[in-house]
Protein backbone atom coordinates (compact mmCIF):
# COMPACT_ATOMS: atom_id res chain seq x y z
CA UNK A 1 0.00 0.00 0.00
CA UNK A 2 1.43 3.46 -1.19
CA UNK A 3 0.17 6.71 -1.87
CA UNK A 4 1.67 9.75 -3.50
CA UNK A 5 -1.33 12.09 -2.53
CA UNK A 6 0.33 14.98 -0.30
CA UNK A 7 -2.38 17.06 1.44
CA UNK A 8 -1.80 20.18 2.86
CA UNK A 9 -3.40 22.51 5.86
CA UNK A 10 -2.45 25.19 7.87
CA UNK A 11 -3.18 23.42 11.16
CA UNK A 12 -4.35 19.25 11.92
CA UNK A 13 -6.32 18.37 14.35
CA UNK A 14 -6.86 14.50 15.24
CA UNK A 15 -9.82 14.08 16.84
CA UNK A 16 -13.71 15.64 16.38
CA UNK A 17 -15.10 15.91 20.25
CA UNK A 18 -15.42 19.32 22.13
CA UNK A 19 -11.20 19.48 22.59
CA UNK A 20 -10.82 18.52 18.79
CA UNK A 21 -14.04 20.83 17.70
CA UNK A 22 -13.51 23.62 19.80
CA UNK A 23 -9.62 23.96 18.88
CA UNK A 24 -10.54 23.95 15.14
CA UNK A 25 -12.82 26.72 15.77
CA UNK A 26 -9.87 28.56 17.34
CA UNK A 27 -7.62 27.55 15.12
CA UNK A 28 -9.93 28.64 11.75
CA UNK A 29 -9.19 32.38 12.96
CA UNK A 30 -5.06 31.97 11.95
CA UNK A 31 -5.52 29.79 8.71
CA UNK A 32 -7.02 26.35 7.10
CA UNK A 33 -7.56 23.16 9.69
CA UNK A 34 -7.91 19.71 8.84
CA UNK A 35 -10.03 17.96 11.09
CA UNK A 36 -9.56 13.96 11.36
CA UNK A 37 -11.15 11.81 12.50
CA UNK A 38 -11.67 8.38 12.18
CA UNK A 39 -15.82 7.58 12.29
CA UNK A 40 -18.56 10.07 11.57
CA UNK A 41 -17.68 13.48 13.05
CA UNK A 42 -20.41 13.57 15.80
CA UNK A 43 -19.18 10.17 17.22
CA UNK A 44 -17.06 11.18 19.81
CA UNK A 45 -16.36 10.59 23.90
CA UNK A 46 -18.04 14.00 24.15
CA UNK A 47 -21.61 13.12 22.57
CA UNK A 48 -21.99 10.68 25.52
CA UNK A 49 -20.97 12.94 28.11
CA UNK A 50 -24.16 13.22 30.73
CA UNK A 51 -23.25 15.56 33.67
CA UNK A 52 -21.80 18.88 32.32
CA UNK A 53 -19.09 21.51 32.69
CA UNK A 54 -17.85 22.59 36.30
CA UNK A 55 -17.75 26.34 36.14
CA UNK A 56 -18.10 29.33 38.86
CA UNK A 57 -20.94 30.50 37.18
CA UNK A 58 -22.88 31.27 41.14
CA UNK A 59 -21.77 34.13 43.19
CA UNK A 60 -22.62 31.92 46.24
CA UNK A 61 -19.48 29.70 44.75
CA UNK A 62 -16.05 31.07 44.14
CA UNK A 63 -12.78 30.18 42.08
CA UNK A 64 -10.87 29.26 45.23
CA UNK A 65 -13.20 27.07 46.31
CA UNK A 66 -13.14 24.96 42.78
CA UNK A 67 -9.93 24.91 43.01
CA UNK A 68 -9.64 23.31 46.63
CA UNK A 69 -12.40 20.94 45.33
CA UNK A 70 -10.18 20.16 42.63
CA UNK A 71 -7.18 19.90 44.70
CA UNK A 72 -8.92 17.55 46.88
CA UNK A 73 -10.19 15.58 44.66
CA UNK A 74 -6.39 15.00 42.82
CA UNK A 75 -4.62 13.78 46.24
CA UNK A 76 -1.86 16.02 46.02
CA UNK A 77 -0.75 15.75 42.43
CA UNK A 78 -2.81 18.49 40.56
CA UNK A 79 -0.81 21.28 39.72
CA UNK A 80 -2.28 24.28 41.86
CA UNK A 81 -1.41 26.52 38.77
CA UNK A 82 -2.25 24.83 35.98
CA UNK A 83 -5.81 24.10 38.41
CA UNK A 84 -6.39 27.87 39.12
CA UNK A 85 -5.87 28.83 35.32
CA UNK A 86 -8.10 26.72 34.13
CA UNK A 87 -10.92 27.25 36.62
CA UNK A 88 -10.06 31.42 36.30
CA UNK A 89 -10.69 30.96 32.38
CA UNK A 90 -13.64 29.01 32.67
CA UNK A 91 -16.54 31.55 32.39
CA UNK A 92 -14.98 33.15 29.69
CA UNK A 93 -14.61 29.71 27.66
CA UNK A 94 -18.38 28.63 28.85
CA UNK A 95 -19.53 32.53 27.69
CA UNK A 96 -17.97 31.93 24.48
CA UNK A 97 -19.40 28.46 23.49
CA UNK A 98 -22.98 29.58 24.74
CA UNK A 99 -22.35 32.63 21.72
CA UNK A 100 -21.87 29.60 19.40
CA UNK A 101 -25.80 28.60 20.21
CA UNK A 102 -25.62 25.94 22.95
CA UNK A 103 -28.30 26.22 25.50
CA UNK A 104 -27.49 25.09 29.34
CA UNK A 105 -30.80 24.24 31.60
CA UNK A 106 -32.31 27.34 33.63
CA UNK A 107 -33.87 27.56 36.71
CA UNK A 108 -37.34 28.26 35.15
CA UNK A 109 -37.00 25.44 33.07
CA UNK A 110 -36.72 23.25 35.95
CA UNK A 111 -39.72 24.76 37.24
CA UNK A 112 -37.92 27.15 40.27
CA UNK A 113 -40.15 30.39 40.46
CA UNK A 114 -37.63 32.14 38.93
CA UNK A 115 -37.13 34.80 35.76
CA UNK A 116 -35.63 31.89 34.51
CA UNK A 117 -32.26 33.60 33.64
CA UNK A 118 -29.93 31.42 36.17
CA UNK A 119 -28.84 28.55 35.33
CA UNK A 120 -30.16 25.10 36.77
CA UNK A 121 -26.15 24.38 38.38
CA UNK A 122 -25.94 20.78 39.20
CA UNK A 123 -23.95 19.11 42.05
CA UNK A 124 -21.53 15.86 42.01
CA UNK A 125 -19.43 13.56 43.47
CA UNK A 126 -16.54 15.93 45.13
CA UNK A 127 -18.03 19.10 44.56
CA UNK A 128 -19.13 21.20 47.76
CA UNK A 129 -21.21 23.92 45.84
CA UNK A 130 -23.44 23.41 42.68
CA UNK A 131 -21.74 24.55 39.86
CA UNK A 132 -22.14 21.97 36.96
CA UNK A 133 -23.67 23.46 33.89
CA UNK A 134 -26.11 21.20 31.77
CA UNK A 135 -28.40 20.68 28.76
CA UNK A 136 -30.74 17.97 30.58
CA UNK A 137 -28.89 14.66 31.08
CA UNK A 138 -27.50 15.22 27.48
CA UNK A 139 -25.02 17.99 27.53
CA UNK A 140 -21.99 16.39 25.58
CA UNK A 141 -24.55 15.87 22.72
CA UNK A 142 -25.48 19.60 22.80
CA UNK A 143 -22.10 21.14 22.69
CA UNK A 144 -21.25 18.48 20.25
CA UNK A 145 -23.77 19.19 17.73
CA UNK A 146 -23.66 23.17 17.82
CA UNK A 147 -19.40 22.90 17.41
CA UNK A 148 -20.30 20.36 14.31
CA UNK A 149 -22.77 23.29 13.25
CA UNK A 150 -19.69 25.85 13.48
CA UNK A 151 -17.27 24.26 12.37
CA UNK A 152 -19.18 22.70 8.90
CA UNK A 153 -20.67 26.93 8.14
CA UNK A 154 -16.25 27.89 8.72
CA UNK A 155 -15.07 27.76 5.36
CA UNK A 156 -11.35 26.92 6.85
CA UNK A 157 -12.10 23.88 8.31
CA UNK A 158 -12.73 20.71 6.65
CA UNK A 159 -13.42 17.31 7.56
CA UNK A 160 -12.12 14.11 6.84
CA UNK A 161 -14.43 11.66 8.11
CA UNK A 162 -13.50 8.12 8.25
CA UNK A 163 -9.98 8.66 8.40
CA UNK A 164 -7.64 7.45 11.14
CA UNK A 165 -4.40 9.12 12.04
CA UNK A 166 -1.80 6.03 11.49
CA UNK A 167 1.24 8.30 13.29
CA UNK A 168 3.20 11.54 13.29
CA UNK A 169 6.09 12.67 10.63
CA UNK A 170 8.38 14.76 13.00
CA UNK A 171 11.67 16.17 11.77
CA UNK A 172 13.45 13.44 14.46
CA UNK A 173 11.55 10.71 12.68
CA UNK A 174 13.00 11.74 9.34
CA UNK A 175 16.22 11.95 10.73
CA UNK A 176 16.32 15.56 10.67
CA UNK A 177 19.48 17.02 12.82
CA UNK A 178 18.32 20.37 15.86
CA UNK A 179 15.32 20.76 17.49
CA UNK A 180 12.57 18.26 16.79
CA UNK A 181 9.08 19.63 15.73
CA UNK A 182 6.17 17.83 14.01
CA UNK A 183 5.35 18.26 10.23
CA UNK A 184 2.11 16.31 9.25
CA UNK A 185 0.84 13.01 10.04
CA UNK A 186 0.06 9.81 7.97
CA UNK A 187 -3.44 9.54 7.91
CA UNK A 188 -5.41 5.98 6.95
CA UNK A 189 -8.45 6.70 4.82
CA UNK A 190 -10.68 3.77 5.75
CA UNK A 191 -13.44 3.44 3.08
CA UNK A 192 -10.56 3.71 0.10
CA UNK A 193 -8.47 1.87 1.86
CA UNK A 194 -5.52 4.12 1.08
CA UNK A 195 -2.72 6.31 3.00
CA UNK A 196 -2.47 10.28 3.29
CA UNK A 197 0.19 12.00 4.05
CA UNK A 198 -1.28 15.00 5.56
CA UNK A 199 1.49 18.57 6.33
CA UNK A 200 0.37 21.61 8.54
CA UNK A 201 2.12 23.83 10.57
CA UNK A 202 0.87 22.45 13.41
CA UNK A 203 -0.51 19.48 14.91
CA UNK A 204 -3.22 19.29 17.63
CA UNK A 205 -3.88 15.48 19.22
CA UNK A 206 -7.46 15.76 20.55
CA UNK A 207 -8.50 11.77 20.33
CA UNK A 208 -10.17 11.69 24.02
CA UNK A 209 -10.02 8.42 26.13
CA UNK A 210 -8.55 5.14 26.41
CA UNK A 211 -11.31 3.04 27.99
CA UNK A 212 -11.85 0.27 25.02
CA UNK A 213 -8.24 -1.06 26.81
CA UNK A 214 -10.18 -2.16 29.72
CA UNK A 215 -13.09 -5.01 29.23
CA UNK A 216 -15.68 -2.99 30.48
CA UNK A 217 -15.70 1.23 30.19
CA UNK A 218 -18.48 3.56 29.67
CA UNK A 219 -16.27 5.01 26.46
CA UNK A 220 -17.48 4.55 22.82
CA UNK A 221 -15.37 1.81 20.45
CA UNK A 222 -12.75 4.74 18.76
CA UNK A 223 -11.41 5.13 22.37
CA UNK A 224 -8.40 3.09 21.57
CA UNK A 225 -5.72 5.84 23.33
CA UNK A 226 -4.58 6.54 19.51
CA UNK A 227 -3.19 10.13 20.46
CA UNK A 228 -1.17 8.55 23.50
CA UNK A 229 0.26 5.50 21.63
CA UNK A 230 1.30 7.97 18.81
CA UNK A 231 2.54 11.10 20.87
CA UNK A 232 4.46 7.92 22.56
CA UNK A 233 6.15 6.81 19.49
CA UNK A 234 7.15 10.53 18.69
CA UNK A 235 9.21 10.38 21.76
CA UNK A 236 6.77 12.77 23.81
CA UNK A 237 6.60 12.21 28.05
CA UNK A 238 3.42 10.46 29.04
CA UNK A 239 2.27 11.01 32.57
CA UNK A 240 0.23 9.70 35.45
CA UNK A 241 -1.41 6.75 32.71
CA UNK A 242 -1.72 4.54 35.80
CA UNK A 243 -4.35 6.73 37.11
CA UNK A 244 -7.36 5.74 35.06
CA UNK A 245 -10.79 6.40 36.46
CA UNK A 246 -13.66 3.57 36.77
CA UNK A 247 -16.69 5.34 36.52
CA UNK A 248 -19.35 4.23 39.64
CA UNK A 249 -22.38 3.60 37.78
CA UNK A 250 -23.02 2.25 34.64
CA UNK A 251 -26.26 0.40 33.90
CA UNK A 252 -26.08 -2.97 34.88
CA UNK A 253 -28.57 -4.62 32.46
CA UNK A 254 -27.62 -7.65 29.68
CA UNK A 255 -29.43 -5.97 26.73
CA UNK A 256 -27.48 -2.29 27.37
CA UNK A 257 -24.08 -1.79 26.32
CA UNK A 258 -22.08 1.37 27.86
CA UNK A 259 -24.78 3.17 29.25
CA UNK A 260 -23.79 5.87 31.97
CA UNK A 261 -25.93 6.22 34.63
CA UNK A 262 -24.16 10.45 35.44
CA UNK A 263 -22.91 11.12 38.60
CA UNK A 264 -25.36 13.99 38.85
CA UNK A 265 -27.80 11.52 39.57
CA UNK A 266 -26.24 11.36 43.14
CA UNK A 267 -25.50 14.84 42.85
CA UNK A 268 -29.38 15.14 43.24
CA UNK A 269 -29.80 13.04 46.00
CA UNK A 270 -29.58 9.12 44.88
CA UNK A 271 -28.15 6.97 47.39
CA UNK A 272 -25.97 3.94 46.47
CA UNK A 273 -27.55 0.29 48.37
CA UNK A 274 -26.48 -3.12 48.20
CA UNK A 275 -29.20 -6.38 49.54
CA UNK A 276 -28.14 -7.14 53.26
CA UNK A 277 -28.41 -10.77 54.47
CA UNK A 278 -32.09 -10.37 54.47
CA UNK A 279 -32.70 -8.97 50.75
CA UNK A 280 -33.28 -5.79 52.16
CA UNK A 281 -31.17 -2.61 50.28
CA UNK A 282 -29.14 -0.95 52.23
CA UNK A 283 -26.72 2.01 52.03
CA UNK A 284 -23.14 1.22 52.72
CA UNK A 285 -21.09 3.96 51.73
CA UNK A 286 -21.37 6.05 54.80
CA UNK A 287 -18.70 3.15 56.17
CA UNK A 288 -16.60 4.58 52.87
CA UNK A 289 -16.58 8.58 53.44
CA UNK A 290 -17.94 11.33 54.92
CA UNK A 291 -19.73 12.27 51.83
CA UNK A 292 -21.33 9.09 51.51
CA UNK A 293 -22.60 8.69 48.27
CA UNK A 294 -21.35 11.56 46.67
CA UNK A 295 -17.90 10.82 47.64
CA UNK A 296 -15.21 11.03 44.79
CA UNK A 297 -15.03 8.81 41.83
CA UNK A 298 -12.08 6.69 43.01
CA UNK A 299 -13.80 5.74 46.47
CA UNK A 300 -17.00 5.01 45.54
CA UNK A 301 -15.82 2.56 42.45
CA UNK A 302 -13.50 0.99 44.91
CA UNK A 303 -16.20 1.06 47.70
CA UNK A 304 -18.81 -0.45 45.07
CA UNK A 305 -16.20 -2.98 43.94
CA UNK A 306 -15.15 -4.16 47.59
CA UNK A 307 -19.11 -4.41 48.42
CA UNK A 308 -19.67 -6.65 45.21
CA UNK A 309 -16.69 -8.67 46.18
CA UNK A 310 -17.29 -9.37 49.50
CA UNK A 311 -20.87 -9.85 48.96
CA UNK A 312 -20.80 -12.49 46.01
CA UNK A 313 -23.87 -10.06 44.69
CA UNK A 314 -23.26 -8.72 40.92
CA UNK A 315 -24.27 -5.24 41.25
CA UNK A 316 -24.89 -2.31 43.65
CA UNK A 317 -28.48 -0.40 42.98
CA UNK A 318 -28.81 3.78 43.01
CA UNK A 319 -32.02 4.68 44.69
CA UNK A 320 -33.44 8.00 43.72
CA UNK A 321 -37.05 6.79 44.28
CA UNK A 322 -37.58 10.08 46.85
CA UNK A 323 -37.67 11.69 43.44
CA UNK A 324 -41.03 12.44 42.23
CA UNK A 325 -41.47 11.00 38.44
CA UNK A 326 -42.33 14.73 37.08
CA UNK A 327 -39.13 15.23 38.13
CA UNK A 328 -36.69 13.07 37.24
CA UNK A 329 -38.36 13.27 34.08
CA UNK A 330 -37.39 16.75 33.74
CA UNK A 331 -33.91 16.83 35.46
CA UNK A 332 -32.50 13.23 33.83
CA UNK A 333 -34.88 13.00 30.45
CA UNK A 334 -32.46 10.60 28.62
CA UNK A 335 -31.36 8.16 31.81
CA UNK A 336 -35.20 7.67 32.64
CA UNK A 337 -36.24 7.18 29.30
CA UNK A 338 -33.23 3.98 28.68
CA UNK A 339 -34.04 2.72 32.10
CA UNK A 340 -37.48 2.65 31.51
CA UNK A 341 -36.42 0.67 27.72
CA UNK A 342 -35.37 -2.19 29.75
CA UNK A 343 -38.34 -1.74 33.00
CA UNK A 344 -36.94 0.45 35.42
CA UNK A 345 -38.74 3.12 36.59
CA UNK A 346 -36.23 5.39 38.19
CA UNK A 347 -39.28 6.97 40.37
CA UNK A 348 -40.37 3.59 41.47
CA UNK A 349 -37.54 1.21 41.05
CA UNK A 350 -33.81 1.05 42.38
CA UNK A 351 -31.31 1.04 39.23
CA UNK A 352 -28.78 -1.69 38.96
CA UNK A 353 -25.12 -0.38 38.75
CA UNK A 354 -21.39 -1.56 38.07
CA UNK A 355 -17.90 0.33 38.10
CA UNK A 356 -16.65 0.71 34.46
CA UNK A 357 -13.13 2.37 33.14
CA UNK A 358 -14.53 5.74 32.16
CA UNK A 359 -11.55 8.07 32.03
CA UNK A 360 -8.03 8.86 31.55
CA UNK A 361 -6.62 11.08 33.91
CA UNK A 362 -2.84 10.88 32.82
CA UNK A 363 -1.60 11.13 29.03
CA UNK A 364 0.29 12.88 26.89
CA UNK A 365 2.16 15.50 29.10
CA UNK A 366 1.99 19.10 27.94
CA UNK A 367 2.27 22.47 29.74
CA UNK A 368 -1.35 24.79 30.13
CA UNK A 369 -0.92 25.14 26.82
CA UNK A 370 -1.18 21.84 25.60
CA UNK A 371 2.32 22.44 24.30
CA UNK A 372 4.17 19.01 24.13
CA UNK A 373 7.90 20.36 24.12
CA UNK A 374 7.88 18.79 20.24
CA UNK A 375 7.52 21.91 17.81
CA UNK A 376 4.36 22.68 16.50
CA UNK A 377 2.66 19.42 18.48
CA UNK A 378 -0.36 20.20 20.95
CA UNK A 379 -2.64 17.83 23.06
CA UNK A 380 -5.80 19.07 24.13
CA UNK A 381 -8.84 17.15 26.22
CA UNK A 382 -8.57 13.40 27.81
CA UNK A 383 -5.94 12.72 26.07
CA UNK A 384 -3.62 15.23 27.29
CA UNK A 385 -2.03 15.33 30.81
CA UNK A 386 -1.85 19.39 31.97
CA UNK A 387 -1.75 18.38 35.44
CA UNK A 388 -5.58 19.56 36.09
CA UNK A 389 -6.80 16.24 37.23
CA UNK A 390 -3.73 15.02 39.10
CA UNK A 391 -4.50 11.24 40.69
CA UNK A 392 -8.47 11.72 40.18
CA UNK A 393 -10.41 13.62 38.36
CA UNK A 394 -13.05 15.91 39.42
CA UNK A 395 -16.71 15.25 37.81
CA UNK A 396 -17.16 17.32 34.97
CA UNK A 397 -13.99 19.03 35.26
CA UNK A 398 -13.36 17.66 32.08
CA UNK A 399 -15.67 19.50 29.66
CA UNK A 400 -13.93 22.63 31.36
CA UNK A 401 -10.51 21.57 30.44
CA UNK A 402 -11.04 21.20 26.59
CA UNK A 403 -12.70 24.33 26.40
CA UNK A 404 -9.88 26.72 28.44
CA UNK A 405 -7.02 24.63 26.60
CA UNK A 406 -8.17 24.73 23.40
CA UNK A 407 -8.21 28.47 23.71
CA UNK A 408 -4.53 28.73 25.42
CA UNK A 409 -3.01 26.10 22.73
CA UNK A 410 -4.46 28.64 19.45
CA UNK A 411 -2.85 31.78 21.47
CA UNK A 412 0.13 29.74 21.62
CA UNK A 413 0.07 28.71 17.89
CA UNK A 414 -0.43 31.61 17.02
CA UNK A 415 2.51 33.62 19.06
CA UNK A 416 4.93 30.80 17.18
CA UNK A 417 3.68 30.84 13.67
CA UNK A 418 6.61 32.38 12.49
CA UNK A 419 9.39 29.66 13.92
CA UNK A 420 6.48 26.87 12.45
CA UNK A 421 6.29 28.11 8.92
CA UNK A 422 9.96 28.08 8.95
CA UNK A 423 10.14 24.46 10.00
CA UNK A 424 7.48 23.56 7.03
CA UNK A 425 9.33 25.40 4.58
CA UNK A 426 12.62 23.41 5.09
CA UNK A 427 11.42 20.59 3.49
CA UNK A 428 8.51 18.33 3.12
CA UNK A 429 7.57 14.85 3.95
CA UNK A 430 8.07 11.35 2.06
CA UNK A 431 4.98 9.76 1.11
CA UNK A 432 3.52 6.51 2.00
CA UNK A 433 5.66 3.56 1.62
CA UNK A 434 4.39 -0.43 2.52
CA UNK A 435 7.41 -1.78 1.58
CA UNK A 436 6.81 -5.67 0.99
CA UNK A 437 3.76 -5.94 3.09
CA UNK A 438 1.21 -8.07 1.96
CA UNK A 439 -3.03 -8.40 2.27
CA UNK A 440 -3.26 -10.47 5.86
CA UNK A 441 -6.27 -13.24 5.84
CA UNK A 442 -5.45 -14.00 9.66
CA UNK A 443 -7.91 -11.34 11.05
CA UNK A 444 -8.59 -14.18 14.09
CA UNK A 445 -5.28 -13.18 15.55
CA UNK A 446 -6.10 -9.54 15.61
CA UNK A 447 -9.18 -10.35 17.07
CA UNK A 448 -7.61 -12.34 20.07
CA UNK A 449 -5.16 -10.12 20.55
CA UNK A 450 -7.93 -7.51 21.19
CA UNK A 451 -9.74 -9.60 23.24
CA UNK A 452 -6.87 -11.07 25.44
CA UNK A 453 -5.29 -7.35 26.43
CA UNK A 454 -8.82 -5.96 27.33
CA UNK A 455 -9.27 -9.02 29.87
CA UNK A 456 -6.18 -8.84 31.48
CA UNK A 457 -6.40 -5.18 31.78
CA UNK A 458 -9.63 -5.84 33.49
CA UNK A 459 -8.41 -8.52 36.15
CA UNK A 460 -4.91 -7.27 36.37
CA UNK A 461 -4.82 -3.23 36.16
CA UNK A 462 -8.00 -2.86 37.15
CA UNK A 463 -9.92 -1.16 40.33
CA UNK A 464 -7.80 -3.37 42.53
CA UNK A 465 -4.04 -4.19 41.72
CA UNK A 466 -1.34 -6.40 43.41
CA UNK A 467 2.68 -6.59 42.30
CA UNK A 468 1.81 -10.06 41.42
CA UNK A 469 -1.26 -8.71 39.17
CA UNK A 470 1.02 -6.16 37.48
CA UNK A 471 3.61 -8.78 36.87
CA UNK A 472 1.47 -11.24 34.72
CA UNK A 473 0.04 -8.63 33.23
CA UNK A 474 3.72 -6.68 32.17
CA UNK A 475 4.45 -11.03 31.33
CA UNK A 476 1.54 -10.76 28.50
CA UNK A 477 1.58 -7.43 27.10
CA UNK A 478 4.98 -7.84 26.20
CA UNK A 479 4.42 -11.25 23.95
CA UNK A 480 1.95 -9.32 22.32
CA UNK A 481 3.88 -6.20 21.36
CA UNK A 482 6.19 -8.60 19.91
CA UNK A 483 3.32 -10.59 18.13
CA UNK A 484 1.96 -7.08 16.74
CA UNK A 485 4.75 -5.02 15.55
CA UNK A 486 5.81 -7.93 13.48
CA UNK A 487 1.98 -8.43 12.12
CA UNK A 488 2.38 -4.29 11.83
CA UNK A 489 5.15 -4.53 9.75
CA UNK A 490 4.29 -7.92 7.36
CA UNK A 491 0.84 -7.19 6.93
CA UNK A 492 -1.23 -4.18 4.97
CA UNK A 493 -2.76 -1.40 7.35
CA UNK A 494 -6.42 -1.44 8.52
CA UNK A 495 -8.21 0.35 10.80
CA UNK A 496 -8.06 -3.01 13.25
CA UNK A 497 -4.40 -3.18 12.94
CA UNK A 498 -4.08 0.47 13.67
CA UNK A 499 -6.43 0.33 16.81
CA UNK A 500 -4.93 -2.78 18.03
CA UNK A 501 -1.14 -1.18 17.81
CA UNK A 502 -2.78 1.79 19.46
CA UNK A 503 -4.17 -0.29 22.55
CA UNK A 504 -1.52 -2.62 23.33
CA UNK A 505 1.22 0.20 23.22
CA UNK A 506 -1.26 1.82 25.90
CA UNK A 507 -1.92 -0.55 27.82
CA UNK A 508 1.84 -1.20 28.51
CA UNK A 509 2.21 2.62 29.22
CA UNK A 510 -0.23 2.14 32.09
CA UNK A 511 0.85 -1.45 33.59
CA UNK A 512 4.82 0.61 34.01
CA UNK A 513 3.07 3.32 35.36
CA UNK A 514 1.68 1.28 37.58
CA UNK A 515 4.59 -0.59 38.70
CA UNK A 516 6.68 2.31 38.57
CA UNK A 517 4.06 4.42 41.46
CA UNK A 518 4.72 2.24 44.93
CA UNK A 519 2.14 3.94 47.01
CA UNK A 520 -1.52 4.08 46.48
CA UNK A 521 -3.32 7.47 45.36
CA UNK A 522 -6.11 8.67 43.91
CA UNK A 523 -7.18 5.92 41.44
CA UNK A 524 -4.76 3.63 41.68
CA UNK A 525 -4.63 1.24 44.31
CA UNK A 526 -2.01 -1.42 45.36
CA UNK A 527 -2.78 -3.71 47.66
CA UNK A 528 0.89 -4.47 48.55
CA UNK A 529 1.49 -0.33 48.96
CA UNK A 530 -1.60 0.61 50.71
CA UNK A 531 -0.78 3.73 51.57
CA UNK A 532 -0.19 7.30 49.98
CA UNK A 533 3.50 8.32 50.34
CA UNK A 534 3.81 11.70 51.31
CA UNK A 535 7.02 12.50 49.44
CA UNK A 536 5.57 11.24 46.09
CA UNK A 537 3.14 14.38 46.52
CA UNK A 538 3.33 16.29 43.29
CA UNK A 539 5.69 13.78 41.30
CA UNK A 540 4.38 12.71 38.61
CA UNK A 541 5.14 9.32 36.70
CA UNK A 542 6.64 9.82 33.35
CA UNK A 543 7.07 6.90 30.91
CA UNK A 544 8.96 8.26 27.60
CA UNK A 545 10.11 6.07 24.06
CA UNK A 546 13.75 7.18 24.27
CA UNK A 547 15.57 8.55 21.12
CA UNK A 548 17.82 6.20 19.27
Amino acid sequence: MSSKELLNYDHIVIGSGLAGLFTAVQLSKLGTVAVITKRGVDESNTKYAQGGIACVMDKEDSFREHVKDTMIAGDHLCKEDVVMTIVENGPAAVNELIELGAHFTTRGEMGHSDDGKDYDLGREGGHNKRRVLHAGDITGEEVEKILINTCRSNRNITFFEYHIAIDLVTTSRLGWLGEDSVLGAYVLDIKKNLVKAFTSLSVTVATGGAGKVYLYSSNPDIACGDGVAMCYRAHVPIANMEFFQFHPTILYHPTVKSFLISEAVRGEGAILKRHDARGNLVEFMDRYHEMKSLAPRDIVARAIDNELKRSGQNCAFLDIRHKSEEFLKLRFPNIFEKCLEVGINMAKDPIPVVPAAHYCCGGVKTDINGFTGINGLYAVGEVASTGLHGANRLASNSLLEALVVAKLAAKDIKSKIKVLSDTRASGKIPTWRSGNATNSDEQVVLTHNWDEIRRFMWDYVGIFRTNKRLERAKNRIKNIRREIEKYYWDFLITQDLVELRNIASVAEIIIDSAMNRKESRGLHFNADYPQREPEMDYVDTVIQQPYT
